[in-house]
């Protein structure tokens, strides 16, 4: 089974939505996205649902605990969010939009040199 690095998206200030989100979850969640996210580091996306190029991580459990990704490349996994099923039409527009930013801020760096 492959496995990914997985890592937190930075915006250009330096924050991170994904951590942002993650901080103000109770300690029981928390406990439950920590364990997606080594999951995800063993490879097993057996619990994304892939959609116009972003994964959605469902968690099955409480509010139903969404982690939203992209894939960077073959070994690297990119954290964009998080969110819960009452929220999850604006938590994928919004990691939709932060993954466009950074594909083309990583575009505008090859570009520059």
């Amino acid at each position: 089974m492959m496995t990914y690095q997985v890592h937190e998206l930075l915006l250009l200030d330096g924050s991170s939505p994904y951590a942002k989100w993650f901080m103000r979850l109770d300690p029981q969640a928390a406990a439950k996205v920590t364990v997606a996210k080594l999951r995800l580091q063993q490879g097993n996306l057996s619990n994304v649902k892939w959609l116009r190029g972003i994964g959605e991580y469902r968690i099955d459990w409480g509010p139903g605990y969404r982690l939203y990704l992209a894939r960077e490349d073959e070994h690297l996994i990119l954290l964009l969010g998080g969110g819960t099923k009452k929220g999850q039409q604006a938590d994928i527009n919004k990691a939709l939009e932060l993954w466009a930013e950074y594909k083309s801020r990583k575009a505008a760096q090859k570009i520059r040199g």
